[in-house]
């Protein structure tokens, strides 16, 4: 791997830069994220108000332009335009890595198919930062937001089930005291963890089972971020002696007790104690 240094005279070439920011503090942004959102011609942000709470904090002036869900299609054209001008553009959502059930993709394909070059840089995100303090599998599957349809919830919740890795959801406060019962009932026997307003003042974070999992008493302000566990591994057990374990006996019953050679056997069998002591006595009983 050949790893390159920063440019010479700290420039920042023409592209599109898919900025991550802060999930809630707003002191989570990297050094380079703010020196490319400086330099920006123009910056992406799903709603003004909120990032503008970002770009004024670090003095960002760079031009802003509305991209959300319900625009992105209309805008493509004039920002690839923009683009074609040898401009810096960033784009950035309300919070965390966009394009991540955020917007971008649409854009992102655009430029792909028109050359232009694309520069991501890395940072907040909520799922990586729910992942890192579950203690479950680092195998996860991002599902991204909950569908509004029931129907659809329990079509996916039957595929997601069945998966042998972490489970990463985001969901609304409301939505989630509605889906309990549907996380229960295709989720029993694992884990979840509930990360509730990450990185800001009145984060919480709530882990337990799922069998035990309960509504909210009131619907808290914010999005969820929630994150269930693999599936617990269910350790096989022989209820028969190996033919191995049968001729070790064999050899024993002569020199110790039954007891003894029960003890001894289960020490690395996971044979029952009791199919043991029952095959000790009928050697025995045949003596």
């Amino acid at each position: 791997m050949i790893l390159h240094s920063e440019n010479k005279n700290n420039q920042v070439k023409s592209g599109l830069y898919i900025v991550s920011t802060p999930i809630g503090n707003l002191s989570d942004i990297t050094l380079r994220a703010i020196d490319v959102l400086q330099k920006s011609d123009y910056i992406l942000c799903e709603d003004t108000r909120v990032s503008k709470n970002l770009l004024d904090k670090y003095e960002i002036k760079s031009k802003l332009i509305s991209n959300h869900k319900f625009n992105e299609k209309k805008n493509l054209l004039r920002i690839i335009d923009i683009l074609k001008s040898n401009c810096i553009v960033s784009l950035i959502s309300d919070a965390g890595t966009p394009s991540i059930s955020d917007p971008g993709a649409i854009l992102i394909n655009e430029c792909f198919q028109n050359e232009i070059n694309i520069f991501p840089l890395p940072g907040p995100s909520a799922v990586s930062s729910a992942v890192s303090i579950s203690g479950f599998s680092e195998k996860f599957f991002f599902y991204g937001f909950f569908p509004e349809k029931n129907n659809k919830l329990k079509e996916d919740f039957t595929n997601l089930s069945n998966l042998d890795s972490s489970i990463v959801l985001f969901i609304s406060p409301k939505k989630f005291n509605k889906s309990v019962k549907v996380i229960k009932e295709y989720f029993s026997g694992r884990k979840i963890l509930i990360c509730r307003e990450m990185t800001k003042f009145y984060e919480e974070y709530i882990r337990t089972s799922v069998d035990t999992l309960k509504p909210f008493k009131d619907n808290p302000k914010g999005e969820l971020t929630i994150v269930i566990s693999e599936k617990e591994k269910i350790k096989k057990t022989s209820l028969k002696l190996e033919e191995s374990d049968k001729k070790t006996i064999e050899k024993m019953i002569k020199k110790l007790s039954i007891k003894d050679i029960t003890d001894l056997i289960s020490l690395n069998s996971n044979v029952p104690k009791k199919e043991i002591y029952n095959y000790c006595l009928k050697l025995k009983n045949e003596k």
